[in-house]
């Protein structure tokens, strides 16, 4: 049976980009599929319980984004972690660092890495993006009087600063490719949530800009900061640094709720709210070629039965050409 017409029906899949490779999840399974230097596609399925698995607080709305924040950003470095294992340099001997790490983590180095990582990439971001911007606008407020004014340059100090610091990194080579395969990612479940069989020819003809993108859910953080920032005030500079710190959960569970709802739904309004994310997109997402395409079709496969879904949600069987 033939669709009547383009629809979009939620998968409930989600991904993320890793170096040579894609990594998708589905419920609490989660693959990572990774082109190996040898032009190999080497795949790793597991399963991933977050700090909050099981707790009900999972299902409370403006609290689990915190909880799914806190999983995308741990699953992500495990998921980097593994795709660099393939292009890591020939190991040399120990150093004195290497075997500190060792003895404090137990032999556990990996996790313990992971663990560190994490947290200096949450305190890096929270530097980069919440403080300085702050800073700079206390720097501007002494030739500003307008507290409101001086709130809203913050705000928009915080996106000016993002963006310039995207398109700093995609100069990188590298990055450049993951990007590609942040594009291929999305142009895989866009493929599926509008119905179409996933091949190659199907996912390049898909959009690469999804409305459950975390570039997406990152452009929401800033925004809401705006506003919450716009009507919370303080006296003090150091208690606002600290409120600034102490409304990060309360931010990313507000973002979380309307990422989450843009992707259920293609309301007018829903459209609007989702508009500044996908042009975002345009810069943290490129054109995958048919290689790459082939890796994130591989990650989708390998936790996702496709077929399944067309079948349930678009009424039709997919045949195998023969």
């Amino acid at each position: 049976m033939r669709r009547k017409r383009r629809i979009r029906h939620y998968s409930g899949i989600g991904g993320q980009a890793v170096l040579e490779g894609v990594m998708m999840k589905n419920k609490d399974m989660y693959a990572v599929a990774v082109r190996k230097p040898d032009g190999e596609i080497a795949v790793e399925v597991d399963e991933y319980h977050g700090p909050a698995y099981g707790s009900k607080l999972k299902n409370i709305p403006f609290i689990r984004g915190v909880f799914v924040f806190l999983d995308s950003l741990i699953l992500g470095l495990k998921s980097l972690n593994y795709s660099s294992s393939f292009y890591e340099e020939t190991k040399e001997k120990p150093t004195k660092l290497d075997e500190g790490i060792d003895q404090v983590s137990q032999g556990h180095e990996d996790t313990f890495l992971m663990v560190l990582t994490t947290i200096i990439s949450f305190a890096f971001a929270i530097a980069i993006f919440m403080v300085a911007p702050y800073a700079l606008s206390e720097v501007i407020g002494k030739y500003v009087r307008n507290e409101s004014l001086i709130a809203i340059i913050e705000g928009v100090l915080r996106i000016v600063i993002f963006i310039l610091y995207i398109l700093l990194i995609s100069l990188m080579k590298d990055i450049r490719r993951l990007f590609q395969y942040h594009g291929a990612e999305h142009k895989c479940i866009n493929c599926i949530e509008r119905g179409r069989p996933l091949t190659v020819k199907n996912v390049r003809r898909s959009s690469r800009l999804h409305k459950r993108c975390g570039s997406s859910f990152i452009l929401f953080v800033m925004l809401i900061s705006i506003i919450l920032f716009f009507f919370i005030r303080v006296d003090s500079y150091a208690l606002r640094i600290v409120l600034r710190l102490l409304l990060v959960p309360v931010i990313a569970g507000i973002s979380y709720e309307l990422i989450r709802l843009a992707g259920k739904t293609d309301f007018f309004l829903v459209k609007i709210i989702s508009a500044p994310g996908l042009w975002l997109q345009r810069l943290t997402t490129k054109e995958p070629d048919d290689d790459m395409i082939e890796v994130a079709i591989k990650s989708v496969e390998s936790v996702f039965d496709w077929k399944e879904f067309l079948k349930d949600s678009f009424g039709y069987e997919f045949e195998e050409e023969e």
